[in-house]
């Protein structure tokens, strides 16, 4: 774990003595994996030094030594701020993870006409924090789709994040409730998943899309009413990944009318119930589990804590 201290609007790290030897710039190109265009901002700036000098980028790093970062300046507010009421689930300098409610996009499709979105209610809330700081959306839910969704708080963090999902390094579970009584309780669906040319918005199994790789495993079974619960979890995130998958397999969620679920609930049964990352900044594991709100209850006597 780093040792690592907020300095106003500069964050300090002590440099370990595994980085003893390694140069600043090797540590943004390559443990890091930050984007060019942010390092050499960060270059022309001057937002870097070390122990209080300006940084030469290609010397070697002294153990002990602070390597100081100025990360956290105000912004002009390019999003809408729109009070709602949010759930907090995670929440420090760099990230913030919340609780998302069913039916509630996750960001405007039209910044001009909408603005009662879950980014829109994180602006509010960070603005009323007397952050000056533009949220940058990590990764998406479904409207009707409830849970975890990671969100950054300046450029860096944002941009580490977006290679850190690329690269498969944010582990996120989901519970749904699907129909039918699952043949195998545990397996793993790789199925290419296109757009259906025949509807706008729904996507397809398609030999020619792009790669999807779902887990799933049964955690309860309710053979009366023919419903599986099913804990899944992703290795890509493609749009209705989960639910064209299930509905693939013979098995689509409960109350997605769009993939042949039946209208037996309000909304399609699923849940990001965990989200789990290293902390890029402090190298400490963050694992957020977000409880069900569904009133009345959906998922019937799951423990999200035990996923």
């Amino acid at each position: 774990m780093l040792n690592t201290m907020r300095m106003g609007e500069w964050l300090q790290i002590s440099i370990p003595k595994e980085w003893e030897g390694r140069t600043t710039d090797d540590i943004f190109r390559h443990e890091w994996k930050a984007p060019k265009k942010v390092i050499h901002s960060l270059r022309m700036e001057e937002k870097v030094r070390l122990n209080g000098d300006r940084v030469v980028w290609n010397m070697p790093l002294a153990s002990g030594s602070k390597l100081q970062i100025q990360l956290f300046e105000s912004e002009e507010i390019q999003i809408t701020p729109y009070f709602h009421d949010i759930d907090i689930l995670f929440e420090d300098d760099h990230f913030l993870v919340i609780n998302k409610p069913p039916f509630m996009n996750t960001h405007p499709n039209d910044t001009n006409k909408e603005s009662n979105t879950l980014v829109n209610a994180a602006a509010f809330y960070l603005l009323a924090k007397g952050e000056l700081k533009n949220i940058r959306q990590i990764h998406r839910l479904d409207r009707d789709t409830s849970g975890a969704i990671l969100f950054g708080k300046h450029t860096l963090a944002g941009v580490l994040l977006d290679r850190m999902l690329i690269d498969r390094q944010i582990k996120r579970t989901y519970i749904a409730m699907a129909h039918g009584i699952f043949q195998r309780k545990k397996g793993t669906i790789n199925a290419p998943i296109g757009r259906d040319r025949h509807h706008a918005t729904k996507r397809r199994v398609s030999p020619s899309g792009q790669e999807a790789i779902t887990h799933y495993q049964v955690i309860k079974e309710n053979k009366i009413r023919k419903l599986s619960f099913v804990k899944c979890w992703l290795d890509t995130g493609r749009t209705h990944q989960i639910r064209v998958h299930l509905s693939h397999l013979g098995h689509p969620l409960v109350g997605d009318v769009l993939y042949g679920g039946k209208p037996i609930v309000n909304r399609q049964a699923l849940h990001a119930a965990k989200l789990e990352f290293v902390h890029p900044f402090t190298q400490e594991k963050i694992e957020c589990h977000a409880p069900l709100t569904d009133q009345p209850v959906i998922f019937e006597d799951v423990d999200v804590f035990s996923i």
